[in-house]
């Protein structure tokens, strides 16, 4: 095989999967992706988790740093790997990554968050692998010493799913955030309006919103469990 044909295979198999972000910290992506995983090994598919760097982690007894977002995505994806594999990076202080590990006396750079994301080499090979790997914070949030999450975002090359939670003020941050990704030409695979306030549902932010985008969206009212439409389903 050439060396363009190899590319061209990893290509392949990098965009089988989605680069979760949000237009804010908070918003639920963590649940989403959860929900997303979970939707995922019931149609058949083996979703890899990926939350490379994590602030706001707690130590347990021995000191180590626990990842919550991270365990969630494991649990949720069913995934047996250690706390290492799909986090490398926990960090303690409940500010962006990058700020956190200065505190820390780390130095976290892009290429180490982009090798973090990479599948092994038995998941290159399940046909059924589908890489989830979510950011930390919003899609221009300092993620490390060297780059935004959208920097990480673009170097992966996956499609992009943005969440946004369903409230006032939630249009402009979505369409900001959604001429941000498409300006780093990444292919935006959905938008999320996430019901977290039952109190929003007296807003009309889904309908104005499918007037303004062409993107799918998809409103999540409370625990909804199905996050994508069957025909979303099979664009995996």
């Amino acid at each position: 095989m050439s060396q363009n044909q190899r590319q061209t295979t990893n290509d392949q198999r990098l965009k089988r999967g989605l680069f979760i972000t949000g237009t804010d910290t908070g918003v639920g992506k963590t649940h989403i992706t959860c929900l997303l995983a979970q939707q995922l090994l019931g149609a058949g598919f083996t979703p890899i988790p990926r939350k490379p760097v994590e602030s706001g982690c707690s130590p347990d007894a021995s000191g180590q740093l626990i990842a919550a977002d991270a365990q969630a995505l494991m649990q949720a994806c069913q995934y047996a790997q250690p706390q290492s594999v799909v986090c490398p990076y926990p960090l303690q202080a409940a500010i962006s990554p990058a700020e956190a590990a200065r505190l820390q006396g780390e130095t976290i750079r892009l290429e180490q968050l982009q090798q973090a994301c990479a599948l092994t080499v038995d998941d290159q090979k399940n046909p059924d692998t589908r890489l989830l790997v979510e950011g930390a914070g919003g899609f221009y949030s300092p993620l490390c010493e060297d780059g935004l999450n959208g920097d990480l975002a673009q170097r992966l090359g996956l499609p992009v799913l943005l969440v946004a939670e369903d409230k006032l003020g939630c249009i402009n941050h979505i369409l900001l955030s959604l001429q941000a990704i498409e300006s780093r030409g990444l292919e935006v695979f959905a938008v999320v309006l996430n019901q977290i306030n039952p109190a929003s549902s007296a807003m009309n932010n889904a309908a104005e919103l499918r007037q303004l985008i062409a993107h799918p969206l998809i409103h999540t009212p409370g625990q909804q469990a199905d996050v994508l439409s069957a025909s979303l389903i099979g664009q995996f």
